[in-house]
């Protein structure tokens, strides 16, 4: 049972650490007894005091607080972790730390709510950076047993104020001590300081890319799943969900969560491009399109799209549209190459898209005249979305980036990005023959640039439409 409903079990409630316990009580909170007072802080062992390692991307952060620090000279930054969000009641969704926040501390799935990073400027030039947070409490506080959201009776051990510091490589302080002041420079309230820690991450550093490496990898046993639970899917009335569950024990057995709510879309749902009520039936002849991301515990995540033949098997024409997907895609990656604009491989899997609508007569244009930046746009009732996006510790990486420095940035190598071209005709789309209705494809890679070229990080899971229609007949 979640935490608030063991509070509502036991009745607990907030006291102070005085041996009289509260003279009234709620449906909800009861006092506690005075044998209770009197012993509670007592008869435990002692706690071991041995420090943690460094931890492996503690570097790392350094490095990036030390960019920070150099673009912020004399000022005063606060960089906040986040709090707790309330999803009903008295019970609150995971607990994720701000991307910035775990990017420059390093601190990712185990980090505290309520954290703040702070770089006090010095006299002398730099910063002193210190992590603030509310450490374990002692046993001899009512903190320890009656407050469910940080007491360690309710939600088990937290971090220490000395060991998290050996392990990020930082100061911490308790977050009492943390003070608010006039000339702050805070996060997501400042523009400056927002747009500069989103471009930090646009190329990635090499422990950033290890994590890429390991989240797709996982993500890759995700999709492994999915495709051997098939038979089962097809027998639930709701197999979407069992989709998404299924993904979603890979998820949290090898990672800490998905990177997002998974996109399990079959049939007409996958015209769709953000179905993720997943509350439909995968039926044999369909197509199902499978959107879904591991987010490993460094909070770095995949975001790969796969669409599968029900039956095992792709007819004519959601063969045609597939490949057509796979050569746009295959277009994008082509196009993408160090030195040209971000923008470019869009543009080349938009020309290959174009030139498919036209020639299946769909389009009251040419392909050319599609294509025009001012008139044209014929095709993108098709494809409405973009080709890529760059990915890492947040699945929409780096958004807050500039638009000369993102969407028409240069490709660098160590930069992260997706490549996901893809067709959707509508159910009730009448400018398309009805054998394309309901059809919906998606294709979905994550690409890693270096200084020899783009290496496509997901390529082993397989792509082609025969590769696809093996990969279903060897799970079977």
């Amino acid at each position: 049972m979640s935490s608030a409903a063991s509070e509502q079990s036991t009745g607990a409630t907030s006291t102070t650490e005085t041996a009289t316990p509260p003279s009234t009580s709620t449906n909800r909170r009861q006092p506690f007894g005075q044998g209770f007072l009197d012993t509670i802080s007592t008869g435990w062992a002692e706690r071991p005091d041995t420090m943690p390692p460094a931890r492996a991307q503690a570097p790392f952060a350094a490095a990036r607080r030390d960019a920070v620090s150099a673009a912020f000279p004399g000022k005063r930054l606060v960089i906040p972790a986040g709090e707790l969000k309330q999803r009903s009641n008295d019970t609150d969704y995971p607990f994720r730390a701000h991307s910035a926040f775990s990017h420059l501390t390093g601190w990712a799935s185990d980090s505290e709510p309520g954290g703040v990073l702070v770089f006090e400027p010095r006299t002398s030039g730099g910063h002193e950076v210190t992590l603030y947070f509310r450490e374990r409490a002692d046993r001899t506080t009512s903190e320890f047993y009656s407050d469910a959201s940080i007491g360690e009776f309710w939600i088990g051990p937290r971090p220490a104020l000395a060991g998290v510091g050996a392990e990020l490589g930082l100061a911490t302080a308790h977050i009492d001590d943390f003070e608010a002041a006039d000339g702050d420079v805070v996060l997501d309230e400042d523009d400056e300081l927002t747009r500069f820690v989103s471009e930090l991450r646009l190329v990635k550093d090499a422990y950033e890319i290890g994590q890429m490496e390991l989240a797709v990898q996982v993500t890759a046993s995700g999709f492994d799943d999915i495709v051997a639970h098939l038979p089962a899917i097809v027998e639930h009335p709701r197999g979407e969900r069992i989709v998404e569950g299924v993904f979603h024990q890979r998820a949290r057995s090898d990672g800490n969560a998905v990177g997002y709510d998974t996109i399990a879309a079959s049939g007409p749902h996958a015209c769709y491009l953000h179905w993720t009520r997943n509350d439909g039936a995968v039926v044999p002849g369909d197509l199902i399109l499978i959107d879904a991301g591991v987010e490993v515990d460094s909070l770095y995540t995949a975001d790969i799209t796969r669409t599968l033949p029900v039956s095992g098997r792709f007819t004519d024409v959601q063969r045609k549209v597939y490949e057509t997907v796979r050569e746009a895609a295959d277009a994008a990656f082509a196009a993408a190459k160090p030195g040209v604009k971000f923008r470019s491989v869009h543009e080349a899997a938009m020309q290959v898209i174009a030139a498919r609508v036209a020639e299946w007569g769909l389009l009251p244009v040419s392909a050319e005249e599609a294509l025009d930046a001012d008139s044209g746009g014929h095709h993108r009732r098709y494809m409405v979305h973009g080709t890529s996006h760059h990915l890492g510790i947040d699945v929409h990486d780096c958004a807050q980036a500039r638009r000369d420095m993102y969407y028409d940035g240069i490709l660098e190598p160590g930069m992260v990005f997706t490549i996901e071209p893809g067709l959707y005709f509508q159910i009730d789309d009448l400018t398309v023959p009805e054998e394309y209705r309901g059809i919906g494809v998606r294709i979905e890679d994550d690409i890693l640039m270096t200084a020899d070229g783009p290496v496509n990080l997901s390529a082993a899971i397989p792509r082609t439409a025969d590769e696809v229609e093996a990969w279903i007949a060897g799970a079977r």
